[in-house]
C-alpha cells in the first residue's frame, strides 16, 4: 500500500512523483496514443488524413459511456479492496481478543500453554497471508507452531484453516482442563469462529475476479476510443492535438489500470493491502498481551510502499 504523509502532499509530489503513480503502468499506452497524434496531425499537414478526420459527436457519446463503465468498474474494484481492509480488520480483533482472553480466562495456565495459543493466532494470521498471496508459508508457520503440530499443518491442502484447527482445539482442551465457564469458552469460540469467517470472506475476493468478459469490453473501448481522439481533435486543435491526446489517454488508461490494480487487495502490487505489516501487528499485540520483550517494531514503508 502506499504510504505518504499528507502534510508532504506538495504540488511538485502530486504532479511528478512517479512512486504511487500509475504511470510506469500505463507510460507506453499513453506514448502510442501520442505517436500516433503525431502522424495524424503530420499526415493532415501534408493532406493525406483530411478525409478520415471525424467530427466530435462520436468522441462526445463514446466519452460519456466509457466515463459510466470506468466509474462503476473503479467502485467494484474499490469496494473489494475496502471489503479486504475490513476483514482484516476483524482479524486484529478477534486476536487480540482471544490473546486477553487467555490471560483473563485462564489465568492458571502455564506459561508454555500461554504461548502455544497466542502464538498459533500469530502463525494464522501469516498462513493466511501466503494462503492469500500464493506464496511459501513454511518458515512462519513453523517458527509459530509447536514442532508436533508443524508436519500435520504443512500438510493440509489449507494451511491456515489446519492452524485455525489446531487453535480452536487447544483453546478448548485448555478452558476445560482449567475448569473454565461454558459461557466464557462460547465467547472464545465466537471469536474463532470469526476467524474462520475471515478467511472465508477473503477467499471469495480472491477466487471471484470481476468477469472477464465485462473486463475485455471496458479495455478494448479505452483502446477504441484513444484512438479515435487524434482524429476528433486535429481540427479544432490543430498542432496541439498530440498534448490533449496525451491528457485524455493518461485520464482514460489511468482509470482502467487503477481498477486492475486494486482488484485483488492481496496481492503483492505497490497498491495492494500491507498484509506483512498486519501480521507484524498482530505479533507485536499477541506476544505483549504474554508480557513478552524484544518485540520487534512495526514494519515502516519503504519507498512509500508498506507491503
Amino acid at each position: 500500500m502506499i504510504v505518504r504523509p499528507h502534510r508532504k502532499h506538495t504540488v511538485f509530489v502530486l504532479l511528478f512523483s512517479l512512486r504511487g503513480s500509475i504511470v510506469p503502468i500505463i507510460w507506453p499506452r499513453v506514448v502510442y496514443t501520442m505517436l500516433l497524434s503525431v502522424g495524424v496531425v503530420m499526415a493532415e499537414h501534408h493532406g493525406v488524413a483530411v478525409g478520415f478526420t471525424l467530427n466530435a459527436a462520436p468522441l462526445t457519446l463514446l466519452g460519456l459511456t466509457l466515463a459510466i463503465f470506468l466509474g462503476f468498474r473503479n467502485n467494484v474494484a474499490y469496494q473489494r479492496w475496502w471489503e479486504g481492509r475490513v476483514l482484516w480488520g476483524d482479524l486484529l480483533i478477534s486476536t487480540r481478543n482471544l490473546g486477553r482472553q487467555v490471560s483473563s480466562f485462564l489465568p492458571t495456565l502455564a506459561k508454555t500453554k500461554s504461548q502455544d495459543l497466542v502464538y498459533g493466532l500469530i502463525a494464522y494470521a501469516h498462513a493466511l497471508r501466503h494462503h492469500l498471496r500464493g506464496t511459501e508459508s513454511a518458515e512462519d508457520v513453523t517458527r509459530w507452531l509447536p514442532a508436533d503440530v508443524v508436519g500435520s499443518v504443512l500438510a493440509a491442502p489449507n494451511r491456515p484453516l489446519a492452524v485455525l484447527g489446531f487453535v480452536g482445539r487447544e483453546y478448548a482442551e485448555r478452558a476445560r482442563d482449567a475448569g473454565t465457564h461454558p459461557m466464557l469458552l462460547a465467547q472464545m469460540d465466537t471469536q474463532i469462529n470469526l476467524l474462520s469467517h475471515v478467511m472465508g470472506g477473503c477467499e471469495r475476493i480472491q477466487k471471484t475476479p470481476i468477469p472477464f468478459a465485462y473486463i475485455l469490453l471496458l479495455h478494448r473501448t479505452v483502446h477504441i476510443y484513444c484512438f479515435m481522439l487524434p482524429f476528433c481533435l486535429i481540427g479544432p486543435l490543430g498542432w496541439f492535438t498530440p498534448v490533449a491526446v496525451g491528457v485524455l489517454a493518461y485520464t482514460f488508461f489511468g482509470l482502467d489500470a487503477i481498477g486492475e490494480e486494486i482488484e485483488d487487495p492481496f496481492d503483492l502490487r505497490p497498491n495492494g493491502l500491507p498484509l506483512d505489516a498486519m501480521c507484524r501487528t498482530v505479533e507485536i499485540d499477541l506476544r505483549s498481551s504474554l508480557g513478552e520483550h524484544g518485540i520487534p517494531g512495526p514494519l515502516e514503508p519503504r519507498d512509500y510502499v508498506l507491503s
